[in-house]
């Protein structure tokens, strides 16, 4: 197979036999490790054969569809069919945040942790009716491409790139580091080196082919994801209740939680005001709960990485067509999350609440030594050092409570096997999926910000005249640095994996929602006021969210922002009468709050968690233009008669791009 050409005809003719085989292959392959785990080869080496093997078929695919044409670099040709490219987009989408977080998530946070369930899947109506079928018909490589041709010239397409840069380099930072906890876990080597070693099998996906090897690589790391992620469920649900359907058994789950929640309280294994898995706004406020919601959805609609897969379809028909088909794909897996946590956590109370600490399972211990798991306050590394920590509790009866437990929810899902019982071949296909569904995000993060920089920048900007050779070695060269300097934060731990990305769809939101709505609905909106409204937007989203984050006692003291919270939760943790006293201590109030440090979580104007933070900076991005608009010289009649043609459906696309 070579660039657009397979064995036996076009590769795009041949797409059902070729992923079909594939799929039939990595069935034969997960039964294989199922048989060699049988007659006794060591875990380890199943490991590395999960994580070894899937990474070269993704490398392999990205080496053989490298192309040095620029139309297939940047938007594979055009030629990705409305299916194919909803499987793609269902891979970029279900990022670590996915198919990792948010079943963690739902394990921590019960009813309030469905916000993210729902704010990501609404987002996909935005996405058709709004906004992806008139940038198909526009023609553009890039989002800030369209806001430079709508907006005129290119200090509209800079704020473009600025937004861009910002919400998707966020967002690939998550990527890395849940590649880095996978590969920490079952390849036993340094959280920091194995960011690296994520960041390794991403370039090699990306790099040769840009948008074209992307597509097809994503399209097998679907395949491979959803599989991983319905499998355990689905065993689960059939030992428990005897129906492997977890969708429809998830009911009977959530009883029997709700059942062993109240003896534990009425057993003292739980304090009296424990939180309840199915009551609502234990977690979040209604308002906190709904402004997620929104924010989520909104955010969806703006994430350049997700609105360039719609530039890649043959028509603004199959673009349109495309995002049901995303929004199927990416359905298969949120209906099934809710379940998974659920499961997960039935296992967690049925096996180990009320039990001795002295007799807990092995895998507490393998996950306790990465300081994923702890008990008593303090890392289970071992059966002495649970003993220890919980001997130095007052009153602890040497059985396992409920508050002594505590895991973190980026290792929910890829510990559930282990938790389960099940075979180690159910465990690394897990392993495999979530590194699958980290790499295909983080594919298109960093091909979106490499894009922006060579296509937009260079190319648009400094140097119009640059052969295709040269773009396309400029943009490589970006996508390595970018990727390299990713992984560096990444390897630093800066929080949880669904935060990071939950920041990234704010800052998406409030940037660059108001000039793509109103640049496609309004004719009235202005150049000027789409610059404004991008820097209100935006700035106003990043103030609240790095003030909240970072420096909350600067919050507290002088933006009027009411009270800490829990940087996962969003509950209270300490109010402002209780941070004067924080401040008194020169070490905090003198520098910014670290970010180990649990104050330095979310804090806020009407108490709104930082992860909304497009709460503040939408409004003001759609005031801003709206004022703005209102105040300048309305677009020429020209410009007023290319919007109307970005909205009508037929017709060829309006902006004809050079090839070669």
């Amino acid at each position: 197979m070579s660039d657009t050409r397979a064995s036996g005809g076009d590769f795009t003719s041949n797409l059902g036999k070729i992923y079909g085989i594939y799929t039939g292959g990595f069935f034969g392959f997960i039964v294989l490790v199922g048989l060699l785990e049988a007659i006794g080869v060591p875990n380890r080496y199943l490991g590395y054969m999960f994580m070894g093997l899937t990474i070269l078929v993704y490398a392999f695919i990205g080496i053989v569809t490298r192309t040095a044409e620029v139309g297939e670099y940047y938007v594979a040709g055009r030629k990705v069919p409305a299916f194919y490219n909803g499987m793609a987009t269902g891979a970029d989408w279900m990022s670590a945040a996915s198919f990792i977080g948010m079943a963690g998530s739902l394990y921590l946070l019960g009813y309030d942790g469905l916000a993210f369930v729902l704010g990501w899947t609404g987002g996909y109506v935005l996405v058709a009716v709004l906004i992806a079928p008139f940038l198909r018909k526009f023609g553009a490589y890039t989002v800030p491409d369209f806001l430079s041709a709508r907006y005129g010239g290119n200090t509209a397409r800079m704020c473009g790139v600025m937004v861009l840069i910002a919400c998707s380099f966020t967002y690939v930072v998550a990527q890395i580091f849940g590649t880095g906890l996978i590969a920490q876990r079952f390849l036993d080597m340094n959280f920091e080196i194995a960011c690296f070693v994520g960041l390794a099998g991403i370039l090699v996906c990306s790099m040769l082919g840009g948008m074209k090897a992307v597509t097809w690589t994503q399209v097998a790391q679907y395949i491979v994801l959803i599989v991983a992620y319905l499998i355990p469920v689905v065993i689960m649900s059939a030992k428990k209740f005897g129906l492997p359907i977890p969708q429809l058994t998830y009911g009977q789950a959530l009883q029997q939680i709700s059942d062993l929640e109240n003896q534990f309280k009425a057993n003292g294994l739980a304090p009296a005001n424990m939180k309840i898995h199915t009551e609502a706004f234990t977690s979040y406020s209604p308002a906190n709960y709904f402004w997620l919601i929104f924010c989520l959805m909104v955010g969806t609609a703006s994430l350049p990485h997700v609105l360039m897969r719609y530039f890649t379809t043959p028509s603004v028909r199959e673009a349109r067509n495309s995002v049901a088909w995303s929004l199927f794909f990416i359905f298969l897996l949120y209906f099934t999350a809710p379940a998974y946590a659920a499961f997960s956590k039935l296992e967690v109370y049925s096996t180990l609440i009320g039990k001795p600490i002295a007799d807990m399972p092995m895998w507490v211990y393998n996950w306790g030594k990465l300081g994923l798991i702890t008990i008593c306050g303090k890392a289970a590394a071992s059966a002495d050092a649970v003993r220890e920590a919980c001997s130095a509790v007052a009153g602890h009866a040497g059985v396992l409570r409920w508050q002594d437990f505590n895991i973190n929810t980026d290792v929910v899902v890829i510990s559930t096997p282990e938790i389960a019982g099940l075979p180690y071949v159910i465990t690394g296909l897990v392993a495999a999926g979530g590194l699958a569904a980290a790499l295909s995000t983080a594919d298109g993060l960093l091909l979106a910000i490499a894009n922006a920089l060579s296509h937009d920048i260079y190319y648009k900007m400094i140097n119009p005249n640059a052969p295709t050779k040269q773009r396309l070695i400029v943009s490589r060269i970006l996508l390595v640095v970018v990727a390299a300097v990713a992984a560096y934060v990444a390897s630093t731990r800066p929080s949880d994996i669904l935060a990071m990305v939950s920041w990234a769809f704010s800052l998406a939101a409030g940037g660059l929602f108001p000039a793509l709505v109103l640049g496609i609905w309004w004719k009235r909106a202005t150049s000027q006021a789409a610059v404004w409204g991008i820097l209100a937007g935006f700035g106003m989203t990043l103030f609240y969210l790095v003030i909240t984050r970072y420096w909350p006692h600067v919050g507290v003291q002088y933006f009027g922002m009411s009270s800490l919270l829990n940087p996962v939760t969003g509950a209270p943790l300490i109010s402002a009468a209780d941070m004067a006293k924080h401040l008194a201590d020169p070490a905090i109030a003198n520098g910014p709050v670290l970010v180990s440090n649990p104050l330095a979580s979310r804090v806020g104007w009407f108490n709104i968690n930082n992860i909304s933070s497009a709460a503040f900076g939408l409004p003001l991005g759609f005031l801003v233009m709206y004022v703005v608009s209102l105040l300048t010289p309305a677009p020429s009649k020209e410009l007023q008669a290319f919007i109307d043609e970005c909205r009508r459906p037929k017709g060829k696309t309006i902006m004809e791009e050079k090839t070669t």
